[in-house]
């Protein structure tokens, strides 16, 4: 008899959202809760869904990556089979999506075709045994599990989880059988990789946290299990040197002992999310300690200003502690997106609000900069500095993935649109929560809240987020509903927010409370709320000057525009004449940022001219200084390269530098 894992009374696995853990400080709420109506986010969701999902479906057939299954079931392969080694997880990450999509919109016919389609496709791949891989196990193939560094397979596996767990949890008991294909492969390599069987790991973490989400939705713990064997097995040496290092596997030191992320930055975090599910499902409160360290130094000492992580090009890895160029900054769309969900699982059972600040600015800065205005382009890697303008992406060709100067079509390893896709599908499972005595909101988006306070025997509680954020730094939470009892509604307070208050207009007119004051962190609000009761935070949006910690040695004496949870950038195209050569350009610190409308800022600039010299060193340069300085409008990091090829940087070198 198999074993299960039990839930508490708040904590379902059924709950329509990416990440349910059975015990926490938090409970997430799913995207049947919490709805996006309006605004920033509403507007990438929508195309997302119009124009995002189609792009990825078009793509994934033009390139013969969904066909890979059609090979697999007709028994042709390998003749004919197209992409790379992990090409089978684009289509599970495209399901995935389709499926928060669907739960977001609560349904849609032709969608739901779509989806099931593509089940159908992955379905007749499948081998009697459970095995599920285009790339390996038949004759002319490589043997199954034979080359675990690079193979994937595992991999591949960990994002068919995911896609049938958010297909469980948006269509409970849905007849496309999913889940069925996801079960059927998890019990397989419950077999082939338990405490008995091959002792390694794949060379890219993911399929632990699609297995702890698994054990969540079906209440296997084996499968629980085999994800804490994978976690505690990696880290010793269990899978081939290479040329990078272990490290780049994460297979250099045991998790327990690594003091922060290293190696490939996506892997790393992933496997950070994963050994976090882990610790939270079986209270290992060493284990949450070791990674709570990892994530404190990781964001102290390698995460750029975006929030983007990775400084290394070559094995799209983290570097050493302050090593941050500009110029040379990786921050792979992907990573972003991984150190979302380790971020989400320490909120989830921390309440730590720090966690929430960084998910938003990377939110802001890394997910909402990959995907071009039409959902149709994306960037892979994202630079802080770009020193050239490149060439445009054709529309119909696919591009190498990190030398895209513009947002390409699709590329050759093309992990980042579909996980783009994905994320945006399922956002508002990452705007609130709730426990047993309230609501707290951690991004801010126009939004309807209707959850159950303090689990099925608890009351109902209707809200309305309304925001124009972040071009404002108004929230407003209107009540429609709440229990007679006293509920604590929390409304995270950014971390740069030093002029934040707090205030209640009650319905009926009595017991108002006046603004206060509020310190960053969350603002908690307990009392008996009455429908028509408005909840409203107001913090200041004045631009910031933003210094960098000296030991980032790439960017010292240089600064970058913050506005809210906004990076801001120069770029050439908003210069006089659009000026190419953002080498000479400083900017006076003092001379202040001011507003120019529809989110722009203007600043003080100036070219410095610079003298050519047959040696780019020397005792001393004494540059002229004689520029007349100029101002200059600059806008959000996440929207640039939207006007045609241009250089820019975020870090600008300053005026006493």
């Amino acid at each position: 008899m198999s074993t299960t894992i039990s839930n508490t009374s708040t904590h379902t696995g059924l709950s329509m959202a990416p990440v349910v853990p059975t015990t926490g400080a938090l409970t997430p709420l799913g995207l049947d809760e919490v709805r996006i109506t309006d605004g920033f986010w509403a507007d990438r969701q929508r195309v997302n869904g119009s124009a995002t999902l189609p792009h990825v479906e078009h793509w994934l057939e033009r390139e013969g990556w969904l066909r890979n299954f059609d090979l697999a079931a007709a028994g042709t392969l390998p003749e004919g089979r197209r992409g790379r080694e992990f090409a089978d997880s684009e289509v599970y990450k495209y399901l995935e999506a389709v499926a928060w999509e669907l739960g977001r919109l609560g349904g849609d016919d032709a969608l739901e075709s779509r989806f099931r389609s593509v089940v159908d496709r992955v379905a007749a791949a499948q081998e009697a045994d459970g095995y599920l891989n285009t790339r390996f196990g038949r004759p002319g193939q490589g043997e199954r599990w034979s080359d675990l560094e690079w193979g994937h397979e595992l991999y591949c596996l960990g994002h068919l989880f995911q896609a049938a767990v958010a297909r469980e949890r948006t269509s409970p008991g849905a007849d496309d059988g999913l889940l069925g294909i996801a079960t059927r492969a998890a019990d397989l390599i419950c077999e082939v990789f338990g405490a008995d069987g091959i002792q390694s790991v794949c060379g890219h973490a993911e399929v632990e946290v699609g297995l702890a989400e698994l054990a969540r939705v079906t209440g296997e713990s084996r499968y629980l299990d085999l994800a804490s064997l994978f976690v505690e097995r990696r880290g010793n040496g269990v899978l081939a040197d290479i040329e990078y290092g272990r490290a780049y596997f994460q297979d250099d030191l045991p998790i327990r002992e690594a003091e922060a992320l290293r190696g490939h930055a996506v892997r790393a975090n992933y496997l950070a999310a994963g050994a976090t599910d882990i610790a939270v499902e079986h209270g290992d409160t060493g284990l949450l300690e070791a990674l709570r360290g990892q994530w404190d130094r990781t964001i102290a000492r390698r995460t750029y200003l975006t929030g983007g992580q990775g400084s290394h090009h070559q094995d799209e890895a983290f570097g050493e502690d302050f090593e941050l160029p500009s110029d040379r900054a990786y921050s792979e769309t992907c990573a972003g997106i991984a150190s979302i969900m380790f971020s989400w699982r320490l909120l989830l059972e921390d309440r730590d609000v720090r966690y929430a600040d960084h998910i938003e600015r990377v939110l802001y800065n890394v997910v909402a900069t990959s995907p071009s205005a039409a959902g149709t382009a994306f960037f892979y890697a994202n630079t802080l500095h770009q020193r050239t303008p490149g060439e445009s992406s054709p529309a119909d060709e696919v591009s190498p993935r990190a030398s895209s100067s513009e947002r390409a079509p699709w590329f050759d390893v093309s992990c980042c649109p579909p996980n783009v896709a994905r994320t945006l599908a399922s956002l508002a499972a990452f705007v609130a929560t709730s426990d047993d005595h309230g609501v707290q909101i951690h991004q801010f988006a126009s939004a309807t809240i209707d959850t159950i306070i303090g689990g099925a025997h608890g009351g109902r509680f209707r809200a309305e987020l309304e925001t124009d954020y972040p071009r404002s730094g108004v929230v407003s939470l209107r009540i429609l509903e709440a229990p007679r009892e006293a509920v604590t509604v929390s409304i995270r307070v950014p971390s740069w927010a030093d002029d934040a208050s707090l205030s209640v207009a009650p319905a009926d007119g009595e017991d108002a409370r006046d603004a206060q004051e509020v310190a960053p962190g969350y603002a908690d609000l307990a009392r008996v709320f009455a429908a028509g009761d408005v909840v409203e935070l107001s913090f200041g949006m004045r631009p910031r000057v933003t210094h960098p910690d000296p030991r980032v040695d790439a960017i010292r004496g240089a600064v970058a525009i913050e506005r809210g949870p906004e990076v801001y950038c120069v770029e050439s195209v908003d210069l006089p004449g659009g000026d190419e050569s953002l080498a000479e350009i400083e900017i006076d610190p003092d001379a202040g940022v001011e507003e120019a409308g529809d989110g722009r800022l203007t600043v003080a600039l100036r070219a410095r001219p610079v003298v050519d010299a047959a040696w780019p060193y020397a005792e001393r340069f004494d540059a002229p200084r004689d520029a007349e300085p100029f101002t200059a409008t600059i806008a959000p990091y996440h929207s640039w390269a939207e006007r045609g090829p241009s250089t820019m940087r975020v870090w600008i070198p300053t005026t006493r530098s």
